[in-house]
């Protein structure tokens, strides 16, 4: 097997080499390729991979370049874990809807939307040279927002699934809490990417959530940035991004108070690359820890492993929903349990939302439609529209002004907007 990593050059990917490493004898990997268009970073961490390979006794071959074409051909996957704008322009995600009276957050809302309307025309560009190329290959999405940028890949026919670390994460908070193992723990987490509950846990095959929240409710609570009423009311797990909605003047008026993760990221990825500098390096430092995406690498190699083999083992991903989830279209990108087959992964059927999910999820899935796109077209109606769908935005004054400074901020990243302009 050849895969190849689009944003090699990312902190992430000592995390990714790792766990390729371990799996590398379940899935015949005989080729890595990281591709990054940083040079700097492409020497830095590339050769801290090499390292790490090196020590894990890897035979294959390592390739780091700069050649899109040269790292896609004949892949059987395509990793994509970039950051169009580096953490600048994430700093600008995280600002510029403070400025305006709105949450900044890379995900979700305004910030959202920008890091979505850089990202997606990217993508979709190497996905098209992966179609020329590796016809047969399967491309996983791990750069955000992933329902957006997926949901783009499969308006456009690509093979393409989305992958979070946010159900693993919560798969190993509650084996540490229970004292299992974590392949003795499945998570049914149900919503949108970043929009998640996860409303039934299953440890050895028995139904575990009421017990969990009996038990535990205050350390799942805090995981999730959530008040343990709100699970025992819900009798539901909320993912950390639902205190964005669930405390939203609390954490806006943190955030106007705070210092950006933008910032903090940027002083963890300066120092881990001051690290991974280290001849002597051969392991991913602790450090790496604190930069975020925890169990990335365990999440990606299992879903690769899974895909490579058709084992038809159940994994959290974003895909379209297929009618799996009543409520929403079929075409809307979904985050949910899938049985993985040779031929793909295959959404299995969801009970019904209730009202007070449901409600947020259609919301949410309406803006993502209208931001995929806005991304595409370049059109100032669509962010427009998309803002107002939001429900962290949902007005017209700071929609108003935020169209004009999120593609004023971003406007070297954004020359599908500036083609319009022009027209």
């Amino acid at each position: 097997m050849k895969l190849a990593v689009i944003g090699g050059g990312s902190t992430y990917t000592p995390e990714l080499v790792a766990g390729l490493a371990r799996e590398r004898e379940r899935i015949g990997l005989r080729e890595i390729v990281l591709h990054d268009i940083d040079p700097e970073r492409r020497e830095i961490v590339g050769g801290l991979a090499q390292r790490m390979l090196a020590a894990a006794s890897y035979d294959g071959s390592l390739l780091v370049t700069d050649e899109l074409d040269r790292a896609v051909s004949d892949a059987s996957f395509i990793l994509v874990q970039l950051r169009v704008g580096g953490q600048a322009a994430r700093l600008g995600d995280e600002t510029i809807p403070l400025a305006c009276g709105c949450i900044g957050q890379e995900t979700t809302g305004a910030g959202g939307l920008a890091k979505a309307l850089r990202t997606v025309p990217v993508v979709l560009e190497i996905a098209a040279r992966v179609s020329e190329l590796a016809a047969d290959a399967w491309i996983v999405d791990f750069t955000n927002p992933v329902g957006i940028v997926t949901r783009s890949l499969r308006d456009a026919g690509h093979q393409a699934v989305g992958l979070c670390n946010v159900a693993i994460g919560i798969q190993r908070q509650i084996a540490r809490l229970v004292g299992v193992t974590p392949d003795r723990v499945f998570v049914d987490q149900v919503g949108l990417n970043h929009l998640t509950w996860v409303r039934s846990v299953l440890i050895d095959g028995h139904e575990a959530l009421p017990r969990l929240l009996a038990d535990h409710g205050d350390e799942l609570a805090g995981g999730a940035g959530q008040s343990r009423a709100v699970l025992e009311e819900l009798h539901a797990i909320p993912s950390y991004y639902l205190r964005y909605f669930y405390f939203h003047d609390a954490v806006l008026a943190e955030q106007r108070d705070g210092v950006p993760r933008a910032a903090a990221v940027a002083e963890i990825e300066r120092e881990l690359l001051e690290l991974y500098r280290d001849p002597s390096l051969t392991t991913k430092p602790k450090l790496l820890e604190q930069r975020g995406g925890a169990f990335y690498s365990e999440a990606a190699t299992q879903l690769v492993a899974s895909l490579w083999t058709g084992d038809r083992d159940v994994q959290v991903l974003d895909l379209r929903n297929n009618g799996a989830l009543p409520g929403l279209a079929g075409d809307d990108v979904v985050e949910l349990p899938a049985r993985i087959e040779r031929e793909g992964p295959v959404p299995l059927p969801q009970p019904p939302l209730p009202p007070e999910m449901l409600g947020l999820v259609q919301h949410v899935a309406a803006y993502e439609r209208l931001a995929a796109a806005a991304a595409v077209s370049g059109d100032r109606t669509l962010v427009h529209k998309a803002l107002l769908a939001h429900p962290l935005i949902g007005q017209v004054p700071q929609a108003d002004e935020l169209v004009d400074a999120l593609l004023t901020g971003g406007a070297e990243h954004l020359p599908q907007f500036q083609r319009g302009a022009l027209a």
